[in-house]
């Protein structure tokens, strides 16, 4: 059988991935370390900058509407919201580095990225711009419900858990941010998608084309969105650098995924946010006793960094589980898609492709696998075909 990769690709393919592996393990060791040195002394001369940057925008003739502050319950709404934009503004600063590094320096290196530096530059506009208003939801949402009664852990806690659910229905908007998508044209190819869909029993709206060609090498194929809003999309590249028979090898591959048992896990994230929220009210209470960074009421926006400390060693612990639990749906997707299309060298000749192209590592670090990887290596994929 033929190996994935020749000893010059593998070269290649281990080139691409040594650096980011040495950056992984720096961000696993250090941003617990960053955070809570952040909780420590970075506090207290935030909060006096909002203070006075806070009391500027509440003067304004543009803020004169009542608006924000009836949201709020009272005043401090400017001083929150610039509190929480300096916080996370800051600890996003250390990362800019690397964005643009690995982002786009680095991804030109190895050949994966066609994007311009304006198309880089746009993206990554965008995605700050929703990381702002994400900033301010989180602020309004969480900090003033909270100001309004003790019983708001539960009450966002079962209003969030509604939101995932609504989610998954507008995720096939969501990507159109930052690429055009358009109807897969009418042609053998989208014939033999809607009859292995019928196959398998899945209802989906539409096949979209994602022209990412101009930005990425890279191949991808997903469903977005869940009854009447699934949509199958392909990638422009995927469907240059891959046969029919490979193009339907990764369209059942996702379709594997449709039928998983999904009410275990909204029910377990659902619990598991609500016990999170319940702590976050334990810690505004103890906050407010022991008047930490001068804080003299509940749910002052100053113990947001200590929340996000605890939400990060949170997602440090679970990871490692959710990672098993992601690569053991792989697999079961693979054998999945095997059955549907019975054909399993196309389904292989896809992997290989797959990896190539995206210089998948066929064997990463355990430690990388184990720290929460959510795709098996690529290599142990590729040798578990047909058996």
């Amino acid at each position: 059988m033929e190996p994935i990769y020749t000893a010059e690709q593998l070269a290649e393919v281990k080139a691409y991935h040594a650096p980011r592996y040495t950056a992984s393990l720096v961000d696993l060791l250090v941003t617990p370390v960053v955070l809570a040195l952040m909780v420590r002394w970075a506090t207290a001369p935030l909060w006096r900058l909002s203070v006075r940057v806070g009391g500027w925008i509440t003067t304004r003739p543009f803020t004169a509407l009542r608006v924000p502050t009836r949201l709020w319950g009272g005043p401090g709404w400017a001083e929150a919201l610039v509190f929480a934009l300096l916080f996370f503004g800051l600890y996003s600063l250390l990362d800019v580095p690397t964005e643009i590094w690995f982002g786009y320096f680095h991804e030109q290196a190895h050949g994966l990225s066609r994007a311009t530096p304006m198309m880089f530059v746009t993206d990554w506009v965008k995605g700050k711009t929703l990381f702002v208003l994400a900033v301010g939801s989180l602020v309004f949402g969480l900090f003033g419900l909270a100001r309004r009664t003790r019983h708001w852990w539960w009450l966002l806690g079962v209003s969030a858990s509604a939101l995932m659910l609504l989610s998954t229905a507008i995720d096939p908007y969501r990507s159109r941010v930052y690429v055009e998508q358009t109807p897969l044209a009418a042609g053998p190819l989208r014939t033999r998608i809607t009859a292995l869909m019928a196959k398998a029993g899945i209802d989906f709206r539409d096949v979209l084309v994602e022209h990412t060609a101009s930005r990425t090498v890279r191949l991808q194929a997903y469903f977005a969105g869940t009854g009447p809003t699934r949509t199958i999309v392909l990638n422009d590249s995927l469907i240059a650098t891959l046969t029919e028979d490979e193009v339907l090898a990764s369209v059942a591959h996702e379709a594997g995924h449709v039928n998983e048992p999904r009410w275990p896990a909204r029910v377990g994230s659902a619990v598991v946010l609500l016990g999170f929220l319940f702590l976050v009210e334990r810690l505004f209470r103890r906050a407010a006793e022991r008047r930490w960074f001068g804080i003299a009421e509940r749910a002052d926006v100053r113990t947001l960094p200590l929340v996000v400390l605890g939400f990060t060693l949170g997602l440090l612990l679970a990871n490692p589980v959710s990672g098993a639990i992601s690569r053991e749906r792989e697999y079961a997707a693979d054998r999945s898609a095997v059955a549907l299309t019975g054909d399993a060298e196309a389904f292989r000749a896809m992997l290989v492709k797959a990896a190539r192209t995206n210089k998948m590592d066929p064997e990463p670090p355990r430690w990388a696998v184990l720290r929460g990887m959510s795709h098996p290596p690529i290599g142990e994929r590729v040798a578990a075909v047909g058996k």
